[in-house]
């Protein structure tokens, strides 16, 4: 048997992860992501007792994200948790606002937002969030042909070895450069 198959017949948990965009005025967007996560089959909670199967973690955060990929404004709801004080760690991401998502978001994160500071879940939906914004913010920028006069320190700093396509020695990347920098 594969492990497809395996999966479909035994899943007894998902997460699914949903990311979207929309264009904001003034070169900004707005970031909003979803994190639920499913009990698909019944089960005993700590406590002992049959639960059937239910939506465990439900969790949605939003963020404005300005033109320079600063964090302007975030909010966060919780639709479904598994225990009443869980929407407590919400005021948690009032931390992020200001922050720019630039290389050590990651670690900041974890760092400042993490563990006992805050919740999981939000930490692993906003760490989801961050690079998505980043291909949100390119996604809007492409609604027009790309403007030449584009800063090559925008590149440098979120496209430029990103991946393999992008390396600084590829192809790719030196044309891009070059284009702009003219």
């Amino acid at each position: 048997m594969s492990l497809l198959e395996k999966m479909q017949q035994e899943s007894v948990h998902s997460r699914n992860i949903e990311i979207s965009t929309c264009v904001y005025k003034e070169g900004g967007i707005i970031v909003q992501g979803s994190l639920k996560d499913d009990r698909l089959k019944q089960h005993y909670n700590i406590e002992g007792q049959r639960i059937d199967p239910f939506t465990v973690h439900h969790m949605v955060i939003r963020m404005l994200v300005n033109g320079k990929l600063m964090i302007e404004k975030i909010e966060g709801e919780m639709p479904g948790v598994p225990r009443e004080e869980c929407p407590e760690t919400l005021k948690s991401l009032d931390r992020i606002r200001g922050w720019k998502i630039a290389p050590g978001f990651t670690e900041r994160v974890k760092a400042e937002i993490g563990g006992t500071a805050g919740c999981a879940h939000l930490s692993t939906l906003l760490l989801a969030m961050a690079p998505a914004a980043v291909q949100g913010y390119w996604a809007c920028l492409s609604l027009k042909p790309l403007d030449k006069n584009l800063s090559p320190h925008l590149l440098e700093r979120y496209l430029i070895d990103t991946c393999w396509v992008w390396r600084r020695d590829g192809d790719r990347a030196k044309a891009l450069l070059k284009m702009v920098e003219k």
